[in-house]
């Protein structure tokens, strides 16, 4: 950490893709407390974007580099592909700086384990940027629960649907690989059963049809999966590129009333649009950040805000999902 309370936390970005570009480089920039220090990348593209961007912040080809400099910060933040994810963690708490990774945290439950025994074991920080938490829709539907406002809750409806039938073959996340973690089922998946198991706990049973619809997938397009919880509440979570008609992002059915709704929060597309919370116009941020509480937790030792054991609870469901929809039964947890 900063010598000087006062002073930023310093952070270094690993990965100026979608993830480090829309997502968490202008989050940090934007977070008080924090400075984007340095930006690794070594696709000039992206390190032309990243200078106009973030002006202030060092570039670096390689992580190496940041190897060699890293006292000069306080956090590193993981945005690269997910095959990456694990040998740069480690790397980054063998070098002794707390890690942020993005979901999902790794490509298997044994490789989030591991950097979770050895964050334990060098007592860093290690949290999980599942960011769908703060989303309005989702904290609409903690509120309506913990009011009782539906009565006793039958089903909770969730879906990440979009319209991208031609298959992108540049594109990692289309890749076969199983090191690479692509398809739906680790990248949407990863968010929609993070929120069902913070809403409902985690799964006694999981059934999924994991799918390829399109002519020449390598990788799953169209996913459902199927989670019952304790109390019988049951979570049915769907992810599509098929869907030229879009189903509500969230159902939620009691016995009293039920919740709908449609679209997704408007955050993602201000971001990628070029807004950036703290602006005039961005007006409905929830006020609880992630990389606010990655502050605290740095600073002052609260907990972090995503448990990376939640991730590897999840990363557990989506290889019981994949089992199940392999041999079309129900798998239970436990």
């Amino acid at each position: 950490m900063a010598e000087d309370p006062d002073d930023p936390i310093r952070v270094a970005l690993i990965g100026y893709g979608l993830a480090g570009a829309v997502f968490h480089g202008p989050l940090i920039s934007s977070t008080p407390g924090m400075s984007l220090a340095t930006i690794v990348t070594g696709d000039p593209e992206r390190r032309a974007r990243a200078s106009s961007e973030h002006p202030e912040a060092v570039l670096l080809d390689d992580v190496e580099a940041l190897w060699d400099r890293a006292t000069d910060h306080d956090l590193v933040v993981v945005a690269t592909p997910n095959r990456f994810h694990v040998p740069l963690g480690l790397a980054a708490l063998e070098a002794g700086l707390p890690v942020v990774i993005d979901k999902p945290m790794a490509p298997t439950t044994e490789g989030g384990r591991r950097l979770v025994t050895e964050a334990a074991e060098r007592d860093l920080l290690l949290t999980v940027f599942q960011n769908r938490r703060w989303d309005g829709d989702y904290l609409t539907v903690r509120r309506l629960l913990s009011e009782d406002a539906l009565g006793p809750i039958v089903r909770f409806e969730s879906r990440y649907e979009r319209w991208r039938p031609k298959v992108r073959s540049e594109a990692w996340r289309e890749r076969g690989d199983p090191e690479e973690a692509g398809g739906l089922l680790f990248d949407l998946g990863a968010h929609l059963i993070d929120q069902a198991v913070g809403l409902f706990g985690p799964p006694r049973t999981v059934y999924a049809e994991v799918d390829r619809r399109r002519p020449g997938a390598e990788i799953d397009d169209d996913v459902f999966v199927a989670l019952e919880h304790a109390g019988d509440v049951r979570s049915h979570l769907w992810m599509s590129v098929l869907a030229a008609i879009q189903g509500p992002r969230m159902r939620l059915l009691g016995l009293r009333a039920a919740f709908e709704k449609f679209g997704l929060d408007v955050q993602e597309q201000a971001l990628s649009e070029g807004a950036r919370p703290g602006d005039p116009a961005w007006g409905r941020e929830p006020r609880e950040q992630f990389y606010r509480g990655v502050a605290a937790s740095l600073r002052e030792g609260t907990p972090p805000p995503v448990d990376p054991n939640d991730s590897v609870m999840g990363l557990e469901i989506i290889e019981a999902a994949l089992e199940s929809a392999g041999k079309r039964r129900v798998v239970t947890l436990g």
